[in-house]
């Protein structure tokens, strides 16, 4: 599975190499993957972290 992974802190794109796309990727993939109602074929997830 190839994924892309976009890393955005207050709306400027911050750069990543292959390995921590392939990281990133992987664990967020594997973790959504993993919870009830996630189609195994999905396009796109989207994760948002705000500070408090």
């Amino acid at each position: 599975m190839e994924l892309k992974v976009e890393i955005y802190v207050d709306k400027e794109e911050i750069g990543t190499n292959e390995f921590v796309q392939n990281v990133m990727g992987r664990a967020v993939a594997g973790a959504v993957s993993a919870l009830r109602g996630v189609k195994e074929d999905w396009d796109e997830i989207e994760l948002r972290v705000k500070r408090r």
